[in-house]
C-alpha cells in the first residue's frame, strides 16, 4: 500500500500544480492586442480641444532630439520668475539663455574681474539645479561652459548681436550634455549685462 499512498500524493501535487497554472493563465490577459495598440502612436493628429501633455512637460522646444546615452529624454523646462528669485545667485552682473520661444532655460550671475566661479541654474525635468562656470562674470560672456552634478551645459555664441544697446542679445546654441553621454541642443540667444 505505500506505493498507492505515494502515487496518490504525487497525483494530488500534480493536480494542484496544474490547477494553479490554469488559474494564473486564466487571470492573465489572453491577448496583448490592447498593449500593442497603446504602444503605437495614433495616425490622427490630436484635436484642437485636446491639450498636448508634452507641451506641459517640456515647454522649451529643442532643436534636436537627445543623441547617445541611455536614450531617455533630456528635458529642460523654462525657469519661472519664482525659480530665478529663489536661486539667489550671487554676483553683480548676469547672463541668460532664452529660446526662440522667449523661454529662459539658464541664468547665471558673477562678479566682474573675479576669479570666483559664476553661479547659474537650469531646470531639468522640473527640478531647478545649480551649475557653475569659472572666471566670474567675465568668464561667462563669450561661449561659457557650465558644470553641475551629472551635467555640462555649453553656450556657443553663433553670431553677431541682433540689436544695439549696452547688452544686446547674440544668437547662440545651448548644448546640454548628460553624464551618460546623451546630448541635446536648443537654439536661442545669449544676453549678458545688468
Amino acid at each position: 500500500m505505500p506505493f498507492t499512498k505515494r502515487g496518490a500524493n504525487l497525483i494530488a501535487t500534480l493536480l494542484a500544480s496544474l490547477l494553479a497554472i490554469t488559474l494564473i493563465t486564466g487571470c492573465s490577459n489572453p491577448s496583448s492586442d490592447g498593449e500593442e495598440e497603446a504602444a503605437q502612436p495614433s495616425s490622427t493628429p490630436p484635436s484642437a480641444e485636446a491639450p498636448n501633455d508634452s507641451d506641459k512637460q517640456e515647454s522649451a522646444a529643442p532643436s534636436g532630439q537627445a543623441q547617445g546615452g541611455d536614450g531617455s529624454e533630456i528635458t529642460l523646462n523654462a525657469l519661472t520668475e519664482e525659480d530665478m528669485n529663489e536661486a539667489s545667485l550671487p554676483g553683480e552682473l548676469g547672463c541668460q539663455f532664452t529660446t526662440d520661444d522667449r523661454e529662459v532655460l539658464l541664468i547665471a550671475m558673477g562678479n566682474v574681474g573675479s576669479s570666483d566661479a559664476a553661479q547659474g541654474v537650469v531646470k531639468v525635468a522640473g527640478y531647478v539645479e545649480r551649475v557653475s562656470a569659472p572666471g566670474g562674470f567675465n568668464g561667462i560672456t563669450e561661449s561659457p561652459t557650465f558644470n553641475g552634478k551629472g551635467k555640462t551645459v555649453h553656450i556657443e555664441v553663433t553670431g553677431e548681436p541682433s540689436e544695439g544697446g549696452e547688452s544686446p542679445p547674440r544668437p547662440a546654441t545651448l548644448t546640454y550634455d548628460r553624464a551618460d553621454g546623451a546630448q541635446r541642443d536648443w537654439q536661442g540667444e545669449w544676453r549678458c549685462g545688468p
